[in-house]
């Protein structure tokens, strides 16, 4: 309620002054009268509505920046107090040129109002502050964690299911670290006009935020590197200036990798040993969910989110539920592809495994 009557009093005196003002120049006595008490109503009405306007948004944004780390918070400061001397300087040539009595309640509203801004902008944007203000060190220390605990995820790693997986069990405790061009590189892809690409990395990029509500720790490095044109070559210097393990499934980052000596983990070994194996004549439970891309086909998806191809099953398609029988499996740079047909003697739904829902949205 303080900021409400504050605000409410600074509009009833410049309402109030600007009426007198205008009282005045229409001329008579009681003029200034009339127009000094029709101006602080004006301004009690309007303070009190604009105030709790103010006040309101305020809440909002607190409850927004409510975690705000300290050094975060002293940056708002910073920001609050520079957006105060900028309103306060906008207002010198006012307070010069014009001789009204209202000048100085309109100059404190200026003030308040680039105080109350610079204060949000420096809350939203404090980390960048402190670092233009070299105090990065004391308010805001790095929050990656120490060099050799954290992987550095590259593109074709985060397109994978397997650091999901890892991170579902609590095998991530050092948590990933991905730079920033590998998250532009994954938007570009997810807008793509491959549908399979397209796929993977809407699936990488909502992995990042699987694992962060699995607490693990996933960092977003900021170094670009721009003087280095080859993604990969800038990939791995970037692990190796961080001094961080690098997490691919590219054969080429891993050569350069190890040329540069970076500490490299190569996923595709590790996700074929962690793939379930489903051997010909095991039966499972999916929802077919389009037809595919050979005449009487149909494709459905496994909970991992691998894709599974029925023959002769095209006029299934949409059906949930649907007993299959493993073919043949094979190994692809997308995941595992599961070759099969319709059960011909289903064994009872209970024993048979289906995927969850999300996955089959996901593949569709």
């Amino acid at each position: 309620m303080l900021f409400v009557e504050v605000v409410r009093l600074l509009l009833v005196l410049v309402t109030a002054l600007c009426g007198y003002e205008a009282g005045h120049s229409i001329g008579g006595s009681a003029g200034p009268t009339i127009g000094l008490v029709l101006g602080a109503l004006v301004g009690y009405v309007s303070g009190g509505v604009v105030g709790r306007l103010l006040d309101r948004s305020g809440s909002r944004v607190a409850n927004t920046f409510s975690g705000i780390p300290p050094g975060e918070l002293f940056a708002g400061t910073l920001t609050g107090m520079a957006g105060f001397l900028l309103g306060a300087g906008l207002s010198v040539p006012m307070l010069v040129l014009a001789r009204s009595p209202a000048v100085w309640p309109s100059a404190a509203v200026l003030a308040w109002v680039f105080t109350w801004l610079g204060f949000r902008i420096g809350a939203a944007k404090g980390r960048q502050v402190v670092a233009a203000a070299g105090l990065t060190r004391i308010l805001a220390p790095p929050v990656e964690p120490p060099p050799g605990y954290a992987l550095l995820v590259d593109t074709s790693a985060a397109m994978t299911t397997t650091l999901l997986v890892l991170g579902r069990y609590g095998l991530l405790m050092g948590g990933l670290v991905v730079p920033r061009f590998v998250i532009d590189q994954l938007h570009t892809l997810a807008a793509g006009p491959d549908l399979a690409g397209s796929r993977r990395a809407r699936r990488g990029l909502e992995s990042f935020e699987a694992l962060r509500e699995l607490g693990v720790p996933v960092h977003i490095a900021e170094n670009e590197l721009p003087e280095i044109d080859d993604i990969n070559d800038r990939l791995v210097e970037v692990a190796r200036r961080l001094g961080l393990r690098l997490a691919t499934c590219s054969g080429i980052v891993k050569e350069r990798a190890k040329r540069r000596g970076v500490a490299v983990t190569d996923l595709r070994p590790l996700a074929e040993d962690l793939s379930p194996d489903y051997p010909p004549g095991e039966q499972l439970v999916i929802d077919l969910v389009r037809a595919g891309d050979h005449p009487r086909q149909a494709v459905g998806y496994l909970s991992s989110g691998d894709m599974v191809v029925v023959n002769d099953a095209a006029h299934m398609v949409g059906r949930e539920d649907v007993v299959i029988e493993v073919l043949s499996t094979k190994r692809t740079s997308q995941g595992l592809l599961v070759f099969a047909q319709l059960a011909q003697r289903p064994q009872p739904a209970g024993s048979l495994e289906a995927p969850s829902p999300s996955a089959a949205k996901q593949g569709s």
